[in-house]
């Protein structure tokens, strides 16, 4: 899980400078946010389950959905704050680099 976060943190970050250089500092910004809305949770989580996964009476199916539930309210609500703090979001930087970052996944599967 860890290739797959830093996969994606790699993604966010080629995604955000390619929208800088497009569209300027905002859309650079916005890709940037709107990527690590996808890699800070996943990463949390991936912790979460290594951490689980030492003990292995501690993983149950129980703790990968509360903490998948974590992952998406978490998600859900840095959304809501980036676009209530930010004023100036492009949104379709924030959007793609978001939905870029999720499906980043699929790097992994076409090396494999």
């Amino acid at each position: 899980m860890l290739r797959l976060v830093l996969t994606q943190f790699a993604v966010t970050l080629c995604v955000a400078a390619v929208a800088g250089l497009i569209s300027g500092g905002n859309a650079l910004l916005s890709s940037l946010l709107g990527g690590l809305c996808c890699v800070l949770p996943n990463g949390l989580f991936a912790l979460r389950i290594a951490n689980s996964a030492r003990s292995p009476e501690a993983l149950t199916p129980m703790t990968f959905i509360f903490g998948e539930f974590t992952k998406i309210v978490m998600t859900i609500a840095m959304l809501a704050a980036i676009v209530w703090l930010y004023r100036d979001v492009n949104w379709l930087a924030l959007i793609a680099a978001f939905i870029i970052a999720l499906k980043s996944y699929l790097i992994l599967l076409i090396r494999h």
